[in-house]
């Protein structure tokens, strides 16, 4: 009996040795890695934050908030999210869908009524839930390139009654910042309360997100802020910060230190239930739409095998793990939002500058504590041939160089 025990302690304690190490134990090696890669891309400043269950791990800060400045970043410094705004949009969307202040399944119509496309069976088709799950089926990014030559949401929502999307909505997946902005409008109509004060009261303030804010005034309130970088042949060169993605604020408008986002995973997690449910949570979790090109990238596509989205979220499977993602790239700004519920880890990891630094990082981190081997790279996906893609305003406007400041984040 004895010689039994001592074997079966012998196998756990080598399976164990084997495993994913602890985050506890896995932090530092993390900080040494995010500290070489910060240098060896030349970043100006960058911030991460590790979570587990409901505690914050660590913080790690590196560089300075400003070229030429000794003003250094810290754990409290706001970066602007770009598009891991969608998951706080569709947090609150949620929470307040869950209260029975609208459904999912309600048609765009009764509250944006002059979201309208070309064919009105497409139009009556397109629901709630199609907003924020990036199943409208429309390509990728419409109209994007009006944001970013300054039109406002009002000007571009007519622009819609002129296309029409590629599958029926629910079908098929196409990234937006456009149309997912439009919740801003459902829950306008349905709580009477302003997109930025419904995110103050119903998610900063409970979960104490001391220093987050909505859109660019909040930006520069804030005097602990990293301002934006871009790529140029002597390096990183700071830029003005572009206010056109904050006036799609549901999509790309909130601004957040690494504690804040520490606080957010927590929640997120399902630790904070007065904030986001199970029922809620539940919600943003379920699968929406496959988003196959995913699956190609050098950084988080070695490992995934499924990739879906949610409502304002990815959904990967990493390995043998469910993994809920959103990047976010805005100009001068890259951003990278992750956790495993499983597992109660989260990491986020936020960089002044237009660097894949922060994907990689995040990669490396879930690769570790997911205990997953990189796996070949699938061949990218051919875009079907039936119908032609066709264009999305009859005068489209040019774009300048650098003037992108999103991807399919």
């Amino acid at each position: 009996m004895w010689k039994m025990t001592a074997l079966a302690g012998l196998w756990f304690w080598a399976a164990s040795a084997l495993a994913a190490p602890s985050v506890d134990e896995f932090a530092n090696d993390f900080h040494r890695e995010f500290q070489q890669k910060m240098q060896k891309n030349k970043v100006p400043g960058a911030v991460y934050v590790i979570v587990k269950d409901d505690r914050i791990v660590r913080v790690g800060a590196y560089g300075v908030r400003s070229v030429g400045s000794k003003a250094k970043v810290d754990a409290n410094t706001i970066f602007r999210l770009a598009s891991v705004s969608k998951t706080f949009a569709a947090g609150l969307a949620s929470q307040i869908e869950h209260e029975g202040r609208f459904d999912w399944n309600d048609r765009v119509t009764r509250y944006v009524p002059g979201l309208q496309f070309r064919s009105q069976a497409m139009t009556a088709q397109l629901k709630v839930e199609h907003l924020l799950g990036q199943n409208a089926g429309l390509v990728d990014n419409a109209f994007d390139e009006l944001i970013e030559a300054g039109q406002t949401p009002a000007q571009i929502l007519p622009k819609f009654q002129n296309i029409n999307p590629r599958c029926v909505p629910g079908r098929c997946y196409g990234y937006q910042n456009v149309l997912f902005s439009q919740i801003e409008t459902v829950l306008l109509k349905t709580t009477g309360q302003p997109y930025e004060k419904l995110m103050e009261q119903r998610v900063f303030k409970p979960l104490q997100m001391h220093t987050a804010s909505v859109g660019y005034a909040g930006f520069l309130a804030s005097k602990n802020r990293a301002m934006p970088h871009i790529g140029t042949r002597k390096g990183w060169a700071e830029t003005k910060v572009v206010p056109t993605y904050y006036r799609v604020n549901p999509a790309a408008g909130v601004n957040a230190s690494a504690m804040d986002m520490g606080k957010w995973l927590i929640a997120r997690l399902g630790h904070r239930p007065q904030v986001l449910s199970a029922a809620v949570l539940n919600d943003l979790h379920t699968p929406r739409v496959k988003t196959a090109d995913n699956l190609q990238g050098r950084t988080y596509g070695p490992y995934v095998s499924t990739a879906q989205y949610g409502l304002g979220l990815r959904i990967y499977q990493f390995g043998k793990h469910k993994l809920y993602h959103h990047g976010g790239l805005v100009r001068g700004y890259r951003t990278d939002m992750s956790y495993s519920p499983e597992t109660g880890l989260g990491v986020a990891v936020l960089v002044n500058a237009q660097s894949n630094a922060v994907a990689e990082l995040a990669s490396y981190f879930w690769a570790q504590m997911l205990d997953t081997p990189a796996q070949a790279v699938p061949a990218p996906v051919k875009r079907s041939s039936k119908k032609p893609v066709k264009k999305l305003a009859k005068k489209p406007v040019k774009k300048k160089p650098l003037k992108k400041t999103t991807s399919q984040n």
